[in-house]
């Protein structure tokens, strides 16, 4: 099943998204890869490789996370940007070794030849105690997550919108290595203990005449394995084609959106599209949303898989590890 983008000029300014031969995105229901069913895991392992490859966005459906899990975390966002100012710069992300925390708007730069992203967000990793091993030896990226104060249920609801998402996460890994031509759990030994992080992200509206140097989200491609997320009704995000030219990608109910990150990319020797893509809030509301990042453990290796290269296709990049790679889009990003 696919989902056709009705598409329209927005604004004189050549900001707005335009209909072009690549506008359509497909929807995959995600049940026949939970089932224990092989000929309809392979149907659908099939079907999320082939958007891989042609598109790296896909939506799926059927899911089994719980649409009351999903409204409830958004209601959580929510209450989280509602606090003033003052109280979420208690926690700020630039004071944090690992990336965890507030950052206000503008803090991030995902185009780093852009001004700085209108939105503000809420960082957070794995939930590490002070006498997890990785936290004792100073790991980077590897430490406690910075909570605000006066959230009563916060922390708890939270942590439990991450636990959902690390398993769907494995499930579209399974699905991918089955369409890679590998074991199902090829990547079951690089991810035991996954550089995952979940964002909260707000944007407000923007009016007016729009500058591409300064949007809700700058073009970029993602850094890591996979992304999920879960859009508001709002709209805003656009995926750029191979044409240079930009589609809306508009909310479904009850949808995630899928795409994949560079260290994808790296993987399959770029068999599998990092695809560039920005958020542009012209709806006059604000705007939520929730991605969770899926990377490899720190010190796994990424390099070209067995069969993606061949006699002719060579890799194309030479092995890094996933927290060397991650760090060093994360520096780059809020430096």
């Amino acid at each position: 099943m696919t989902v056709a983008f009705g598409l329209k000029e927005r604004t004189a300014a050549g900001i707005g998204a335009q209909r072009v031969p690549f506008d359509s995105v497909p929807v995959i229901d995600l049940g026949p890869l939970r089932s224990g069913d092989p000929a309809g895991k392979r149907r659908t392992a099939d079907a999320i490789g082939r958007a891989c490859e042609e598109i790296g966005f896909i939506y799926i459906a059927n899911h089994g996370v719980p649409q009351d899990l999903i409204d409830h975390t958004f209601a959580e966002a929510k209450r989280f940007f509602a606090l003033p100012l003052a109280a979420k710069m208690k926690i700020p992300l630039k004071d944090s070794a690992n990336y965890r925390g507030y950052f206000p708007l503008k803090e991030e730069k995902t185009d780093v030849t852009a001004m700085g992203d209108l939105k503000e967000g809420f960082d957070l990793m794995r939930e590490l105690g002070p006498d997890d091993p990785d936290v004792r030896a100073g790991k980077p990226l590897h430490g406690p997550n910075q909570w605000p104060d006066d959230l009563p249920g916060f922390r708890a609801s939270i942590l439990g919108y991450y636990a959902a998402m690390e398993e769907l996460a494995k499930t579209l890994l399974r699905g991918m290595a089955l369409s890679l031509d590998l074991d199902e759990n090829w990547f079951a030994d690089k991810t035991k203990k996954p550089l995952a992080y979940l964002r909260l992200l707000h944007y407000p509206p923007q009016k007016g005449m729009i500058d591409e140097r300064e949007i809700g989200c700058g073009a970029h491609s993602d850094y890591g394995c996979l992304t999920i997320l879960a859009q508001d009704q709002v709209g805003g995000l656009q995926l750029r084609n191979s044409a240079g030219q930009w589609i809306e990608a508009p909310p479904i109910p009850g949808a995630f959106v899928i795409n994949l990150g560079d260290q994808m990319a790296r993987w399959t020797n770029e068999r599998f599209q990092a695809t560039p893509h920005r958020v542009i809030n012209r709806s006059g509301k604000e705007r939520y949303s929730i991605p969770f990042f899926f990377d490899p453990d720190f010190d796994a290796v990424i390099e070209c898989l067995p069969s993606c290269q061949g006699p002719g296709n060579p890799p194309k990049h030479k092995p890094i590890t996933g927290g060397e790679h991650l760090l060093g889009m994360l520096n780059a990003t809020f430096k």
